[in-house]
């Protein structure tokens, strides 16, 4: 009664190439294969790393050493104009 039968879906797929036309259609499926095999292959490529349990206890979470942050004393009043003046 309400449900979709096969000739529903051929009308609407007759619609669709006679809008979008072949070409645009081709390209479409191209590219959405495309980003479905990257994707794939990205998540392979996760898998395929050996995980350590070294490599999640490590003591710094980055490559670079820690700075310590200095409080420093307020600009003046002519620097900070300085500052905002449009630079040529």
């Amino acid at each position: 009664m309400g449900g979709i039968s096969i000739t529903k879906i051929l009308i609407l797929v007759v619609l669709v190439v006679l809008l979008f036309g072949t070409k645009k259609l081709r390209g479409l499926g191209s590219d959405l294969g495309a980003s479905i095999k990257g994707f794939k292959k990205a998540m392979s490529d996760d898998d395929s790393q050996p995980k350590t349990k070294d490599a999640d206890i490590s003591p710094t979470d980055a490559d670079f050493a820690a700075k310590s942050v200095e409080i420093k004393p307020e600009a003046k009043a002519e620097d900070t104009k300085s500052q905002n003046k449009e630079q040529v």
